[in-house]
């Protein structure tokens, strides 16, 4: 069964009435009754796994890992050994608000392997100390936020073309034998495949807010969905030069164009406005919206308000944008998709998408 709005609403409802129970229970509950009364038709608010969701960005957009029936391929060595304990972790700063922990131990559990997913907060300064740690203390890989998914680059020994193209790294896997460190991004994939299969963005003109990682990650699932032009909003043009002469040469057929971000005051030719700075996010940005709403009401009506902040679900962008009956997506269903692909890349096996986002409402 689905992760659909009746599953969460009764979750919610059994809650308000101080009954015990989590997501994933009352789920097995429910499938427990539907099957006592005759089966139901599968609902598709939900995949069951990225590949139904979307097809793969590129043919070469997502790392080709070797899977074999039983056994996790780690860089090359089959390991068989479903009992020893894998180690994996995040890394950035500030991780109080990530949902990353929960999210990666119900995807390892579906899967049947057993693992533990660290949370390492992790400040720029520090970032050489925690290489070293995760590549001496057993671990098999990690993920990378803000600020760290550029200078990350730094210390990978290769970058997989889903890294090169968006120019910025949020999962690694290191070598089981060599300690070897290669970087990927899955981030755009995940921006793509949580977008409604009823959008067509072939044609259009987004409008991007930063460009940080998460801004590079929406570009370059944008760029493979045929849109036309890019509108980047930054907080300094004179230093995102270099960026957008990457971007004209790596999408030579896009046009693309800086502003300052503060001097936003005409968004009407902008048919997918996409916020991929902090502003909303859980913490002190909390709250704040980067765009003001007289400014966002110059949007086309039919315009769509994309969020990548997951934590509040709803930031005050996105509150805004409903008020004035636009479409709107948030980033939980990101941050699963991306993280699907992390445990693929570093196990060979694909997660359950459903249980993982269960245990990410759960927690929110």
């Amino acid at each position: 069964m689905a992760v659909d709005k009746e599953l969460y609403e009764r979750y919610k409802q059994m809650k308000a009435q101080g009954q015990s129970i989590t997501l994933a229970e009352l789920k097995e509950q429910l499938e427990k009754e539907r099957n006592m009364s005759g089966p139901e038709p599968e609902q598709n608010t939900l995949p069951q796994n990225i590949s139904s969701v979307s097809s793969v960005i590129s043919s070469s957009f997502v790392p080709k890992l070797v899977t074999q029936e039983n056994t996790v391929s780690y860089g090359g060595h089959t390991d068989n050994s479903a009992s020893e304990l894998k180690k994996f972790a995040l890394i950035g700063y500030p991780l109080g608000h990530s949902l990353s922990e929960f999210i990666h131990n119900a995807g390892f559990k579906s899967i049947g392997i057993d693992a533990k997913y660290d949370i390492l907060e992790t400040r720029p300064d520090q970032l050489v100390d925690r290489i070293k740690y995760l590549k001496t203390n057993g671990y098999s890989g990690f993920n990378v936020t803000i600020p760290l998914k550029l200078p990350v680059a730094m210390f990978v020994d290769e970058i997989d073309v889903s890294a090169d193209v968006a120019h910025a790294i949020n999962t690694v896997k290191i070598d089981f034998e060599t300690k070897m460190l290669k970087g990927y991004n899955t981030d755009a994939s995940g921006f793509k495949n949580a977008i409604p299969k009823d959008i067509t963005l072939c044609g259009k003109t987004a409008g991007i807010l930063g460009t940080g990682g998460a801004a590079r990650a929406a570009i370059t699932a944008l760029a493979h969905s045929q849109v036309k032009e890019f509108k980047i909003y930054t907080r300094n043009v004179a230093n995102s030069i270099e960026f957008l002469e990457y971007l004209r040469k790596t999408f030579p057929a896009i046009e693309f164009n800086a502003y300052q971000i503060d001097r936003i005051r005409d968004l009407s030719d902008v048919n997918i406005l996409v916020n991929a700075t902090p502003i909303g996010m859980s913490g002190s940005a909390v709250g704040y919206t980067p765009v003001e709403e007289r400014e966002l009401t110059t949007l086309p009506p039919d315009a769509i308000v994309y969020d990548v902040i997951y934590n509040p679900k709803k930031t005050l962008l996105l509150k805004l944008a409903q008020k004035h009956n636009y479409r709107t997506i948030n980033g939980l269903d990101m941050l699963i998709h991306q993280a699907v692909e992390a445990e693929r890349i570093w196990t060979g096996h694909t997660p359950d998408f459903k249980d993982m986002k269960i245990a990410a409402l759960e927690e929110l």
